[in-house]
């Protein structure tokens, strides 16, 4: 499509999205970031085909969006040998893995929620009846503006604790010492307090804020949290508020961890699926937990 801007932006058919082309991210001057960072922040998920980046190239990206909580993590089923991890319930990063088929945002488990993420494919799933590896979003801006009032007025004063110890424990996942997975994120102490509504802080738009991490929303009883943030999450996640990418070897994606969910999705797990993941700090104003006392 015709356009003024350094690249060329196609909207997904979703409340939000769009693929980029016509750049290169490793070598993106000022003017291009800006006019980028802008779109981002419209979009909430910028997809880029065919970018390729080296390791030193797709954290050099993420910087540029922010200070990174972490630099770069692999989300795979390879081990470093080349070799695949076995599915079958004894490898803590497969449990992850699968946990991470749940719709959630990262680091809400963390004291500061993480601001976004830079994700790339290095080898793809390949499909097959268990599925392809796809990677699901859903977008929170218009999941609120979507609810009816009797359902913004209930859930504008609640807020719920995030647990990655909680949300893997209920797939039967307790981190063990010398685990194969680092155990990055199950030992933060005191579960961080969250609104269910959040504030973002570019744009102003309101967001819901659920999620798998997400439990015990103070002044209900347990059986009651969960079936209200369950409820929010089946009805947030429905479409046009939803899209899922299909990934291709060399492709890179951006999305803003603060008013969007996201989720694996299966592939044969006897099939190698390798990714790179870059993860932006939030900032401890606008991300950081309530008080809790």
């Amino acid at each position: 499509m015709a356009s003024a801007l350094p690249f060329e932006i196609e909207e997904l058919p979703a409340s939000f999205g769009a693929v980029v082309t016509g750049l290169r991210l490793a070598e993106l001057d000022d003017a291009g970031f800006a006019a980028l960072h802008a779109a981002w922040l419209d979009h909430a998920l910028l997809i880029f085909p065919g970018q390729h980046l080296s390791r030193e190239d797709q954290i050099a990206f993420a910087r540029r969006i922010g200070p990174l909580e972490f630099e770069l993590a692999p989300i795979s089923n390879v081990r470093s040998d080349g070799t695949l991890r076995p599915d079958d319930a004894s490898d803590d990063v497969v449990k992850i893995l699968k946990g991470n088929m749940g719709w959630h945002q990262d680091s809400t488990y963390m004291p500061v929620q993480a601001k976004g993420a830079v994700f790339t494919c290095q080898v793809a799933a390949r499909p097959s009846k268990f599925g392809g590896g796809e990677t699901g979003f859903a977008d929170m801006r218009a999941a609120y503006d979507a609810l009816d009032e009797g359902v913004r007025a209930r859930v504008a004063g609640l807020s719920a604790h995030h647990s990655l110890a909680y949300s893997q424990a209920k797939l039967g996942h307790a981190h063990q010492a010398g685990s194969a997975y680092s155990g990055y994120g199950f030992d933060v102490g005191e579960a961080p307090l969250r609104p269910l509504v959040k504030t973002h802080p570019e744009t102003g738009r309101k967001t819901l804020a659920i999620g798998r991490h997400a439990y015990g929303i103070p002044g209900m009883d347990a059986a009651e949290s969960e079936r209200l943030l369950a409820e929010l999450v089946e009805a947030a996640c429905q479409p046009p508020r939803v899209w899922h990418h299909r990934w291709t070897a060399g492709d890179a994606v951006l999305w803003d961890n603060r008013c969007l969910l996201h989720r694996a999705m299966p592939w044969d797990m006897c099939e190698p699926r390798v990714m790179w993941h870059s993860r932006v700090a939030g900032d401890v104003g606008t991300e950081g937990v309530l008080a809790q006392g």
